[in-house]
Parts: C-alpha cells; sequence; structure tokens
C-alpha cells in the first residue's frame, strides 16, 4: 500500500537527493539557457538554500520527491523581492513523481511559514517556460507584478500572493 505524501523540514542527509531532485526537475529546459553549466551548477547545489532560508520536502513512499526553500520575511534576497517579503524559492519536484500534488503541497507550505511569520504577502519569481509551475501558481492566487532580470537568456517575472 502506498504511503501518503509527507512535508517535513530538511535534514543534512537529505542533501544528495535534494540536488538531484533538482537537476532532474530543471533538465527538460536545459536548452532554453544560454549556459546551461553555470544554471547546473546553481541548480545542482539547492540544499545550500538551507543557510539562508527553510528548506522544505516533500516524500512519498519513503522517498524524497520534491524540494521548495522558504526564504523569510527581512532575509537576504535578489534586489527584485522587496526585503519585507518572503520568498518561494526553487520549487523542485522529480519528473518520475509530477501529478501526485507535491509542488501545491511544498507550496501550501511555504504559505502556511509565511503566514506563521507574520506576512501579508508571500512573493516568488518564476518563468513562463515552467508550464506546470506558472498555471499552478496562478491557480493559487498569485499575480505577475513586474520583470525580474532574465536568467542565462530566460524570461522571469516576480509574483505576489496576498494572504489575508
Amino acid at each position: 500500500m502506498a504511503q501518503a505524501m509527507h512535508i517535513r523540514d530538511y535534514r543534512e542527509g537529505d542533501r544528495e537527493r535534494v540536488n538531484e531532485v533538482a537537476l532532474a526537475a530543471f533538465a527538460q529546459f536545459n536548452s532554453r539557457y544560454d549556459d546551461w553549466s553555470a544554471m547546473a551548477a546553481g541548480i545542482g547545489n539547492m540544499a545550500s538554500l538551507s543557510q539562508r532560508g527553510e528548506v522544505i520536502v516533500a516524500e512519498h513512499d519513503g522517498a524524497i520527491i520534491g524540494a521548495v526553500a522558504y526564504i523569510p520575511p527581512h532575509a537576504t534576497k535578489a534586489d527584485y523581492f522587496d526585503r519585507a517579503w518572503p520568498i518561494i524559492r526553487m520549487l523542485v519536484v522529480d519528473p518520475q513523481a509530477r501529478g501526485l500534488g507535491a509542488g501545491r503541497a511544498l507550496t501550501d507550505a511555504c504559505i502556511a511559514r509565511a503566514q506563521r511569520d507574520g506576512s501579508p504577502v508571500i512573493a516568488l519569481h518564476t518563468s513562463p517556460i515552467m508550464g506546470v509551475a506558472l498555471p499552478m501558481y496562478l491557480r493559487m492566487g498569485f499575480t505577475r507584478i513586474r520583470d525580474a532580470p532574465p536568467i542565462h537568456g530566460v524570461a522571469y517575472a516576480v509574483y505576489l500572493k496576498p494572504l489575508s
């Protein structure tokens, strides 16, 4: 019998698997980035976001199938975000595990942390090439507010969701 999805905090022993999932999740976009090797170097070190925020993992049948980083209000973040906003960074789901609801569950976990932190909003940045994530964010109430700088030639924009 299959286990239910389990959302939990990252542990140091998760590092290798989180980084593997991140690379697998972005691999389908490798031809879209001008410098895939530079992009992959950053993505492949997703677990390092645990030094600046809270990494959350999704497990299914005892295996990590997804992860996301929640960066709290007033933490250091890119200039195109208001520093007071909490942000969602690097939502990744193993391509073999898509459709199980991990992306939504991880996003909900970030929203819950933003509410815990008393924030009236939560933000993220994403790209139109993210054909699964972007529509999910829009359905969840995120609204595009402005362009963000391109990343290795790929267009990105900032999205914001009110939490009241």
